[in-house]
């Protein structure tokens, strides 16, 4: 596999949070000022700046400082990365690790 899962992690933790999917899916529009984010929700700017960290820790989200506020976009390179991820784990393949429990499991092997 080209990359490690470890380097996956941290985008896996930025989406398992509804408040994050839904900025993802918000940003998959275009760019968007973190004022224009924050009236879509009832939490407060700095809960809304603590989604954007991890967000843009991950890299899922680039975000550039314009005045007093921030825009955000969506990386596409690294949602591109992580849908193709996410193909390569979910399809079968010949080194795949299910096949060598495959293997075992004719041998009268438990995996």
């Amino acid at each position: 596999m080209e990359k490690s899962y470890s380097e996956y992690v941290p985008v896996v933790k930025a989406m398992v949070d509804e408040t994050r999917l839904k900025i993802i899916d918000m940003l998959s529009c275009g760019e968007m000022c973190a004022c224009d984010i924050l009236k879509e929700f009832s939490i407060s700017q700095s809960t809304l700046s603590y989604h954007m960290k991890i967000l843009t820790e991950s890299n899922l989200v680039n975000g550039v400082r314009d005045g007093s506020w921030m825009r955000y976009t969506l990386n596409k390179e690294k949602t591109n990365e992580v849908m193709a991820f996410f193909t390569r784990i979910t399809s079968e393949k010949e080194d795949c690790v299910c096949k060598k429990c495959q293997s075992k499991k004719s041998d009268n092997e438990c995996c």
